[in-house]
């Protein structure tokens, strides 16, 4: 049996944050597991592919291979690698489907990545601390949070020029922007709470305490509820976004780290780091339902736009796991890159 090799940059709870200027908060060697037996889509047949609409792809984000995978989700498989220096980890695809911003923390930015060419196009540098990273819905605007300074910078999507830098609780790691365009919301992991930022006047409007350690989080679709995954206290809370206040908190297993809904908001998947597992949550009891067993050390997680499929990036495996968000039951196994994390929104629609 083998191991993977360490990163330079480990993430929360099992590894140092961002290269050599974080201590090591725990030390964990884990196991290679098997890869799970790859399964036919549901959906890949043509006549099936065409009740989809538009070709939709990952882009998964492999920090130990300084490179981002393109699976096209219609067939199943990576139909690209394109390299990205710089230790690839946070991803934001553009709503207008062009671009993919990609952070790359040991180049202190996030490089642009054209969809069309699949390449490269651009490299803007912000910050030492570079992960989370988010697009506003209408593509016009990028956020990046800044691990070492606590803050989030705040970039015109046409010149790639910094327009702010605004200051937030300690830590900042996952970022998401409401539907409406109105709100940014930002995890503080240090802190252990969520910023409501005001994107008309680009200052905090408020702050919400939640679990120890939060790090990923995604908003419904109707921009009522955040839902915060707590690496420390393996919880998730549930955030109502018109108080800014705390309604639930629904324990899951080991690390959660990200999460994201599927079936019309009715399903709440979350990636449990240390277990290799999603918890999945009923979001109107707030109860988890079931744990679906994934790849080693699974990180981003985001939902195709069929609203049913959800994709899960095994750093350890270095593949995706497809899982159906009906049956529970993983579908497919994709091999993408060594570590693999997509630590964001990385699908196309």
């Amino acid at each position: 049996m083998s191991y993977r090799r360490a990163s330079s940059l480990m993430v929360c709870g099992m590894r140092t944050i961002l290269g050599n200027k974080a201590m090591a908060i725990c030390i964990a060697i884990a196991f290679l597991s098997p890869p799970l037996a790859a399964q036919p889509f549901a959906y890949r047949d043509v006549s099936k592919g065409r009740e989809l609409g538009a070709a939709s792809f990952a882009y998964i984000s492999n920090q130990l291979d300084d490179s981002v995978s393109v699976i096209d989700t219609a067939t199943g498989r990576v139909v690209d690698t394109i390299a990205v220096a710089g230790k690839p980890a946070g991803v934001a695809v553009a709503p207008d489907g062009n671009k993919v911003y990609v952070s790359t923390p040991e180049a202190k930015g996030f490089a642009v990545v054209d969809t069309q060419k699949r390449e490269v196009i651009a490299n803007v540098a912000v910050n030492d601390g570079t992960l989370g990273i988010a697009v506003g819905p209408d593509s016009k605007r990028i956020y990046v949070a800044d691990w070492y300074k606590n803050t989030v910078s705040v970039i015109n999507a046409d010149s790639l020029q910094v327009i702010k830098t605004i200051g937030v609780g300690e830590s900042p790691s996952g970022l998401v922007v409401s539907p409406d365009n109105r709100w940014l919301y930002v995890a503080n992991r240090i802190s252990n709470s969520v910023s409501q930022i005001d994107l008309k006047t680009l200052t905090v409007k408020k702050t919400a305490q939640v679990g120890t350690h939060p790090f990923g989080l995604t908003i419904d679709s109707r921009g009522e509820r955040i839902y915060v995954a707590n690496v420390k206290s393996d919880d998730v809370t549930v955030v109502e976004t018109a108080r800014m206040k705390p309604i639930a908190t629904v324990k899951v297993n080991m690390l959660p780290y990200a999460t994201a809904l599927a079936l019309n908001d009715s399903r709440l998947l979350v990636t449990n780091q240390d277990d290799g597992s999603v918890s999945v949550i009923d979001t109107e009891t707030l109860k988890e339902i079931a744990l679906i067993t994934v790849g080693t050390k699974p990180e981003g997680i985001s939902t195709h736009p069929d609203d049913r499929h959800v994709y899960v990036a095994n750093w350890f495996d270095g593949n995706v796991s497809v899982v159906d968000a009906r049956t529970l039951k993983v579908i497919d196994t994709i091999q993408t890159g060594e570590g693999s994390r997509a630590f964001g929104q990385f699908m196309s629609k």
